[in-house]
């Protein structure tokens, strides 16, 4: 079986992103109305400045007493932040993110388009899968042998 690509494995293709003057405040509200760990910084019509991730929240503006309705998030992004195209395999992509340290990577298309973020998170559920029909497969190896 072919293994995935980082499009293949994210659940939502639609792009979460907010312009360079938005409050931290109103990226912790599109986050979580949207259910997702990361949104991108982007001027229009799509030029992607940076990304800002949970960890952001929490160590940039959290641990820094930062005023979130009043830090806008050019100041707490990480910017230019690496992307890989679509076809990247989910291994590869994940490397990538334990040598660099992060855990999000934007997916860029054809033109520069932007097709989504993938995360560590969609690398789990076939690997987590795996684990659990391994672990089923040695507890029924362990009763046969007693």
């Amino acid at each position: 079986m072919a293994e995935r690509t980082v499009f293949q494995s994210i659940p939502k293709k639609h792009v979460l992103s907010l312009p360079p003057l938005a409050s931290v405040y109103e990226a912790a509200c599109a986050m979580t109305r949207e259910n997702s760990s990361s949104v991108l910084v982007m001027e229009p019509p799509d030029v992607l400045l940076g990304i800002v991730t949970e960890r952001d929240l929490t160590t940039r503006v959290l641990a820094k007493a930062r005023e979130p309705r009043r830090t806008p998030v050019r100041m707490v992004m990480t910017p230019t932040p690496v992307c890989v195209p679509p076809e990247t395999r989910v291994s590869d992509a994940v490397l990538i993110m334990i040598e660099k340290g992060f855990r999000h990577l934007p997916i860029v298309g054809a033109g520069g388009k932007i097709l989504g973020v993938f995360s560590v998170r969609d690398a789990l559920p076939q690997e987590i899968g795996t684990a659990l029909s391994q672990a089923e497969f040695n507890e029924q190896v362990n009763d046969v042998l007693g």
